[in-house]
């Protein structure tokens, strides 16, 4: 179990209950940036700290710009291939902006749905604590004798 001042949440938080998805409309909201109910926690964890929450936050972010796209595509006069073109510069530019501020989104998404604020994978996160476990266990007695 990780400590508080780490950024994560207690223990009874909703991480391990189970997983339900939220509806289409709810996802759209949450693709948003909206707080996802009570009942959907746990799979907002799996989302952000997941197994693949770095392409689901990729396709996420994609997704909230979709209607850029669109206006880009429709609103311009123009072949296709020129329009393709623009779409295309701006899915780029939208990748590049949503992958620099990876880190800060999800841990907003996580602290706005009151599951703390790591951004590690639970893989990571799991990682983190097994060193940690280790590093204690070998220098616990030196650590006695100091104080």
């Amino acid at each position: 179990m990780t400590s508080p001042e780490a950024g994560t949440a207690p223990a009874n938080d909703g991480r391990n209950d189970p997983i339900h998805r939220p509806n289409p409309l709810r996802w759209i909201a949450y693709a948003y940036g909206a707080r996802l109910p009570e009942r959907n926690r746990s799979w907002v964890y799996n989302d952000l700290t997941g197994r693949f929450a770095v392409p689901r936050h990729l396709l996420r972010s994609q997704f909230s710009f979709l209607p850029l796209y669109l206006i880009l595509y429709f609103a311009f006069p123009g072949e296709v291939g020129i329009r393709l073109a623009m779409v295309a510069l701006g899915a780029s530019l939208a990748l590049i902006f949503s992958v620099s501020y990876m880190p800060q989104n999800r841990s907003r998404r996580l602290q706005k749905n009151g599951l703390g604020g790591t951004t590690l994978t639970q893989r990571r996160q799991r990682e983190v604590d097994a060193d940690r476990d280790a590093y204690q266990a070998i220098h616990r007695h030196r650590d006695a004798t100091t104080d």
